[in-house]
């Protein structure tokens, strides 16, 4: 019996290095923590799961304290902070990189460029036929994400001016649901992060002052010169630290920010 309570204890004790951590969120920040968690495990006793669904659903995870850590491309709202803190937590908040938001269309297209102001006209149903922009006598046919989606909102925000996108618009669960759409769709018009930019698709070039069109690349990304760039985040219980910090120190530290750039997206320092 002596021997029985003696290895529970060392098993009690060596609990840190066999954390099962939780990563839950969004479908952007999905395929770098991924790659990380890969990565990390290799020299790690600690396992790590990773589950997209949109920045909102981890979010609720994180507030429901069913993650351990809630992976966003937005920053966190009032409500959401007040929901999470109501229960006694002590939000932390950690950016683990920054990501390009590509415009994507099909490769048959013969747009190459759009201002933001043509895109708030596109994604709000102002601009319905390509002709109005350049293009082809074609319907434009515009994909979004889904409205838990941090993608979404940062879109709205940054792209729309906060204004409504319209009605009709066809909303997507995952990113890798518009490429596949905008693929396969003349028509079609999208936003995903720039990981998740393929030959399938085109990603045009977008200009916020009407004269600079840029296209979206780590390169241009970089040096500040595309216009639609946002931080991706990590977000945990205080109280959660011991359990989480090996993983993203890892994250933060030089080969993860190097495995940040591998995968497509934009290192912290830049």
């Amino acid at each position: 019996m002596k021997k029985i309570i003696l290895s529970v204890m060392m098993l009690c004790l060596l609990a840190p290095s066999f954390y099962a951590q939780k990563i839950k969120g969004s479908d952007t920040v999905l395929p770098l923590a991924q790659k990380e968690a890969e990565m990390f495990m290799k020299n790690s006793k600690q396992s790590v799961s990773v589950i997209g669904g949109g920045s909102g659903v981890g979010i609720e995870a994180l507030i429901q304290g069913t993650t351990d850590i809630a992976m966003s491309s937005r920053g966190m709202k009032i409500d959401e902070k007040m929901k999470f803190q109501g229960k006694g937590r002590t939000l932390v908040t950690k950016i683990i990189a920054y990501d390009a938001l590509a415009v994507v269309i099909n490769p048959s297209n013969t747009v190459s460029k759009l201002t933001r102001a043509q895109l708030e006209g596109i994604f709000t149903g102002k601009i319905t036929n390509w002709n109005q922009v350049g293009g082809a006598n074609l319907k434009i046919i515009p994909y979004s994400r889904e409205t838990s989606s941090g993608t979404y909102e940062f879109f709205k925000e940054h792209v729309l001016l906060n204004k409504n996108y319209l009605n009709s618009i066809l909303s997507m669960p995952a990113t890798g649901a518009i490429i596949q759409s905008v693929s396969q769709t003349k028509g079609a018009i999208g936003y995903v992060g720039l990981a998740y930019v393929n030959k399938s698709v085109k990603a045009i070039r977008v200009s916020f002052n009407g004269k600079t069109f840029v296209v979206p690349s780590l390169a241009n990304a970089v040096n500040k010169s595309y216009p639609i760039v946002r931080p991706l985040y990590f977000y945990y219980d205080k109280k959660n630290q011991p359990k989480v910090a090996s993983l993203v120190n890892y994250i933060l530290s030089a080969k993860g920010q190097n495995i940040v750039r591998e995968v497509g997206y934009v290192p912290l320092k830049m």
